[in-house]
């Protein structure tokens, strides 16, 4: 199921038009985007947790996230 731009400010919060359109266009779920805005958000907890480091879009999705903020913060 394709997500909507509310699907994706659910999980993200408040963010650029530019990054909802990119996110709604990987195809992802809702799933794996919140999987991915975890991992963003606190990787080091999932690592000690023994999760195996994200592939497929949910590591897609992390790479278009850090970028984004890597851009936010300039």
């Amino acid at each position: 199921m394709t997500m909507t731009s509310e699907d994706v400010i659910a999980v993200l919060g408040p963010v650029d038009r530019t990054l909802v359109t990119e996110v709604i266009a990987m195809g992802a779920t809702q799933a794996e985007l919140a999987e991915a805005w975890a991992w963003i958000s606190n990787d080091e907890a999932l690592m000690g947790e023994g999760r195996r480091l994200p592939i497929g879009r949910v590591a897609a999705l992390v790479d278009l996230l850090a970028a984004d903020d890597e851009e936010q913060a300039e």
